[in-house]
């Protein structure tokens, strides 16, 4: 079953969607996640232009671990307009030398076009030119407890040893090869069971997809992915974040924000923010138990009987973890409870 996702469509399930689910939680499935959009930045100064737009720290280059293997980590960031609102978030690795293998960027399909123009303007191309290699490249992300044995198998030649891939920390990645033509297994805290992330030419990703596949593993599709993603509370760009999202309000701002690098756009936002200590609203995860599934923008009530709009849904699920519908919304800050559908539902703090 397909379905429209920002203008690309994708496999919502294939066929049995809590088969899927338990596969990701009990053992091993699959997912295509190269919808997502792939950015190379080269030129003679790449870092150093990105730096000023990127909010995070920026990555550094890759290490020789012996035995072939090349390790790294990518980072994570937001976007800004100088007004401090999101662009886009996107994660950043640089898998050789600057000046000669360039940034890659991991960009969300919602974000890519806000993204695509931002740098348009701010970054100059003879020092940070920006090349789309989505059609040369592919992701997929493997998810469940046999995912770590099966990519220290089929994409790193059992030069990894599974214990080691599990002891890797979000974004931190591993290729048995030069990074720059072999598979990269970054690990991921997109979704909540154990995952990685494997990044690399087309060809090299479809054939580990069907290697997978034929070692047992289950095809799993995106409202799959977006279940896991909610039960683990992770905002997606395009769905619980847009470009009205400030970071802070999001709850990303922890993981995206390097408050001890030099200036980047919307920066005086963001510090503003941290000093004043709150936003007027945060991203929460509600657990709403056995109710029909919210919308997105679904009204959150105040309890007090006034009808006052304290919040609203962005993404709810049906979720087999937590044994009713869980949502993530934006609550005003302070608020405790809220209505909904006639019911009170804790907020958490």
């Amino acid at each position: 079953m397909a379905g429209d996702y920002h203008g690309r469509t994708l496999v919502r399930h294939f066929g049995d969607p809590a088969a899927e689910y338990a596969a990701a939680t009990t053992g091993l499935a699959v997912f295509d996640r190269s919808h997502r959009v792939r950015l190379a930045v080269k030129g003679r100064a790449p870092g150093k232009m990105l730096s000023g737009v990127l909010t995070g720290t920026m990555p550094r280059p890759p290490a020789d671990l012996g035995d072939g293997v090349w390790g790294g980590r990518a980072t994570y960031h937001a976007v800004l307009t100088a007004k401090g609102k999101m662009i886009s978030d996107l994660w950043a690795a640089l898998l050789g030398p600057e000046e000669s293998a360039g940034y890659l960027l991991d960009v969300p399909v919602a974000g890519a076009d806000g993204l695509r123009a931002s740098f348009a303007k701010l970054l100059p191309p003879r020092f940070a030119a920006v090349a789309d290699v989505s059609d040369a490249t592919a992701m997929i992300t493997a998810v469940g407890p046999g995912a770590a044995a099966a990519l220290s198998r089929l994409a790193l030649g059992l030069r990894v040893e599974p214990a080691r891939l599990g002891s890797l920390a979000e974004g931190e990645w591993r290729t048995a090869g030069p990074p720059m033509q072999a598979l990269r297994v970054e690990r991921t805290q997109e979704v909540w069971p154990e995952a990685y992330s494997v990044t690399g030419p087309a060809e090299s990703v479809a054939a580990l997809w069907q290697a997978l596949v034929d070692g047992g593993a289950r095809p799993a599709g995106h409202a799959v992915w977006s279940t896991l993603r909610v039960e683990a509370g992770r905002p997606v760009f395009g769905t619980d974040m847009d470009e009205d999202t400030i970071p802070p309000e999001a709850g990303i701002d922890a993981r995206a924000i390097d408050h001890t690098k030099g200036c980047y756009t919307g920066q005086e936002v963001i510090v503003r923010i941290r000093d004043r200590g709150h936003v007027n609203r945060s991203l929460r995860r509600l657990e709403l138990g056995e109710v029909p599934t919210p919308i997105a923008g679904t009204e959150l009530l105040a309890t007090d009987g006034s009808g006052r709009v304290v919040g609203r849904v962005t993404s709810a699920v049906q979720s087999p973890k937590f044994g009713g519908v869980v949502a993530l919304a934006y609550v005003a800050r302070d608020v405790e409870r809220v209505t909904l559908g006639g019911r009170e539902v804790n907020v958490p703090a």
